[in-house]
């Protein structure tokens, strides 16, 4: 990512230089200070309306939309942007040839020059990681070693976006097999625990377990479901809330739980399955403490630009540098559930490291974790 950030820089400076060069050669250029600024200025404007369509990654689509301001980059007769097998766009009028050109230029893998009437053309490949992927082709009256050196120079750039692309993609699937993996670790136990749990009730009372099956039916809809990386906090605690009451049934009265929601924050995206992961590790620590009993508290607050959740218990607790280790753990170890270090993980990959998950806890004070989750729409929703 650095890299290409890196080349990405050093490509437009390039590029604003030469663009100041030819402001000079203006009978009325203004100021050399001025002329530098406002060369700068233009090419890095440039640069940015073309770069979101470039972060699309090369398709016909994105193609269309950058072109035109490739063009207006260059300053050519006409700009061509190509895959390995089709012209995808292009603006100005642009020679037959572009595509034969580009097959030459794909077979050797290096920028040439084509001599032509009435406009010589100068073709450079486009890669992303290494791997060509398309070529970027500007024509033009004359064609000068400057001209050569700007449009390479402007390939690289737009290969950087590519590869930036590339990039974004390759997260959105590693996200993508994450939530598969993540969906598939609800904790057998927990399926095992509760059906027994609904059996028991079969003959001693029917219409108890017909409800539970259907709190169960609901839990795993929603948890296995195909979905969005994203769904509102709102779903999130009624899928919690279906988690408990089935959690309840097992353990009756020994478990107590209460949820107090400030009703602004039930529209806020939040990942899917963040906090039921949570309260199942409240209940699966907080039993153990108070005589085979406990209490698990979820706590859901206002706090301006976001939400704040706390899920507490007041259990056995542990040992500080226990908690840091859970959350240090990698999470596709954690074969009796999602756990706490999925949840973690998740969360500082979508929002950054300052929204990780916060333990407190200590031996025989319970333990309580914090959430903190960004009300900005996400569009992944």
């Amino acid at each position: 990512m650095l890299t290409t950030a890196c080349v990405a820089l050093s490509s437009l400076s390039f590029i604003a230089g030469y663009g100041l060069a030819r402001a000079r050669r203006r009978r009325h250029a203004p100021p050399e200070g001025r002329r530098s600024d406002e060369a700068t200025f233009t090419t890095l404007h440039i640069a940015a309306m073309a770069a979101p369509a470039l972060r699309g990654g090369l398709n016909r689509d994105s193609a269309r939309k950058a072109v035109r301001h490739l063009h207006t980059l260059l300053g050519t007769r006409a700009v061509a942007i190509t895959s390995t097998e089709a012209a995808l766009a292009w603006e100005g009028p642009c020679t037959d040839d572009v595509l034969t050109y580009a097959r030459a230029v794909l077979a050797a893998g290096r920028a040439q020059v084509f001599a032509g009437e009435p406009q010589g053309g100068v073709v450079v490949p486009l890669t992303v990681d290494g791997t060509v992927v398309g070529t970027l082709a500007a024509f033009d009256d004359e064609v000068s070693a400057g001209l050569v050196r700007t449009v390479t120079e402007v390939a690289r750039w737009v290969s950087g976006q590519l590869e930036l692309a590339d990039l974004d993609a390759s997260r959105r699937r590693a996200l993508e097999a994450e939530m598969r993996a993540l969906r598939a670790q609800i904790s057998p136990h927990f399926v095992y625990n509760a059906l027994t749990t609904i059996a028991s009730f079969v003959r001693t009372n029917p219409k108890r377990a017909r409800e539970l099956l259907l709190d169960f039916a609901d839990f795993s809809r929603y948890a296995l479901r195909r979905a969005h990386d994203f769904t509102t906090l709102a779903d999130e605690l009624t899928c919690v809330d279906r988690y408990l009451l089935l959690e309840r049934a097992r353990f009756g009265d020994k478990l107590r739980f209460s949820m107090q929601v400030a009703p602004e924050v039930l529209p806020v995206p939040v990942p899917f399955l963040c906090l039921q992961p949570l309260v199942e590790n409240a209940i699966k620590h907080g039993m153990r403490g108070r005589g085979g009993g406990g209490e698990v508290r979820v706590v859901v607050r206002d706090a301006g630009p976001e939400a704040h959740i706390t899920v507490e218990d007041d259990g056995a607790g542990m040992d500080p540098e226990c908690a840091r280790r859970m959350l240090d753990e990698d999470p596709a170890r954690e074969g009796s559930g999602i756990g706490l270090a999925n949840v973690d993980l998740r969360m500082r990959q979508i929002y950054g490291d300052g929204y990780g998950l916060v333990v407190e806890t200590a031996l025989g004070a319970g333990t309580k974790v914090r959430l903190r989750v960004p009300k900005t729409q996400l569009s992944s929703l």
